[in-house]
């Protein structure tokens, strides 16, 4: 009797079907297998990477700004094709996540607008200014050095496009630390004073901003443990947090610089680094637009956007008269 009633209500078998999706959904996740875009999935699990998966791209295209803007003043023709190199992977790192996102059912044009009017959001740490050569260094250093430690476990993501795309972006990504690393090398062994103390100011300006970009403490993150729950995330904020701290110490020591925390120690204990307070009053007011650069990242993306606009429309027209000619008479 119960199945023929089933059988006789449309709406409760589609319930029951959706039950099962979950299951094995569920089950997968637990096992921690891996989701492809043909697959069933969860509308909150699918909403979720949209949103993480177009921040990440939209972080990508507005960190291509801080650097761009060095590329015609570096100081030799060595760190200059080397920061075109890297503004370019930067571009493509980009064009890779939109694409991780458009097998979610979502248009590439749908994204980028949602950044134009300000409703998408990206890394608080490109609303911070370039002031010096020695800051390309340091966001080499420090701010790719903590997306690499965000990154890395993204391999492992449980939406496996997003996975295979992470794959290529930290092995590039590696090469933009080692780079960085490089750059404030020379500056601090082959430099002069004034070149070791611009390396210092920069690293004074940057390392708090690092620090945010992984987001807030575990027990205020709104979004953090679901996608945990879920293998989107494999480390938790304040652990990838930790991670990057302890590993940091020891390449400052190489490099000869000092980092601006004075709680900064060892901990025999729990052989781990302590660190200071993070000031999370600042990453709010910069999360929501009020940084020192917000808007001129912002209007510099819509700029870029409207400026090439011919392009994409002749590269359509192209296609459709392709498409005409191509088509059987």
């Amino acid at each position: 009797m119960y199945t023929q009633a089933m059988d006789l209500d449309p709406g409760a078998s589609a319930e029951v079907d959706d039950s099962r999706r979950q299951a094995r959904f569920d089950a997968r996740i637990d096992d921690g297998g891996f989701v492809e875009a043909k697959d069933w999935m969860p509308e909150h699990y699918r909403k979720t990477l949209v949103r993480q998966i177009s921040q990440h791209a939209h972080s990508e295209i507005v960190g291509m700004l801080p650097e761009g803007n060095w590329i015609t003043r570096a100081p030799t023709l060595k760190r200059k094709a080397i920061l075109l190199a890297k503004v370019q992977d930067e571009g493509g790192h980009g064009l890779y996540l939109y694409a991780a996102a458009e097998t979610l059912g979502v248009s590439r044009d749908a994204l980028l607008d949602a950044l134009h009017s300000g409703r998408a959001k990206y890394s608080s740490i490109f609303n911070y200014p370039t002031l010096s050569w020695a800051d390309v260094g340091v966001i080499g250093w420090l701010v790719d050095g903590a997306a690499i430690m965000n990154q890395v476990p993204l391999c492992r993501c449980s939406y496996a496009p997003y996975a295979r795309a992470m794959i290529r972006v930290c092995r590039e990504e590696s090469f933009h630390q080692r780079q960085g690393f490089d750059a404030l090398l020379t500056m601090m062994r082959d430099g002069t004073d004034a070149q070791r103390s611009m390396v210092q100011d920069a690293v004074n300006r940057w390392w708090w901003p690092c620090l945010m970009m992984f987001g807030p403490p575990d027990d205020a993150s709104q979004h953090s443990g679901q996608s945990m729950r879920w293998g989107i995330k494999r480390i938790s904020n304040d652990a990838l947090r930790q991670k990057f701290v302890d590993a940091t110490v020891e390449q400052a020591r190489v490099l000869g610089v000092t980092l601006p925390d004075p709680a900064l120690q060892w901990n025999e204990a729990r052989q781990h680094y302590d660190f200071g307070a993070i000031d999370w009053d600042e990453f709010h007011r910069v999360i929501a637009g009020d940084g020192p650069c917000n808007r001129e990242r912002l209007a510099a993306r819509v700029q870029a956007w409207e400026d090439g606009a011919w392009v994409r429309e002749a590269a359509l027209a192209h296609a459709r008269r392709n498409e005409d000619t191509e088509r059987p008479k």
